[in-house]
């Protein structure tokens, strides 16, 4: 069974503190196609992009599950 994840509170962390998916990609290292493709649940994060992503993004930790793993509806 595959999971679905809702990803919209992340794009918008994304917009806040990068200015676009594409300056994240960038910054985080990861071509804007693939960035693209995690946002939509076509490709999974792996853990070191997630950490990487909340350094950038300034995501506490208690708070990664919220933009990372919540299901969608």
């Amino acid at each position: 069974m595959k999971y679905r994840f809702d990803h919209s509170k992340l794009r918008g962390r994304i917009v806040e503190k990068c200015g676009s998916i594409e300056r994240f990609s960038r910054i985080i290292g990861i071509s804007q196609t693939t960035v693209g493709k995690k946002l939509s649940d076509k490709s999974y994060w792996t853990q070191e992009e997630i950490m990487r992503a909340c350094t950038i993004l300034e995501i506490p930790s208690n708070e990664l599950s919220q933009y990372f793993f919540c299901e969608a509806s």
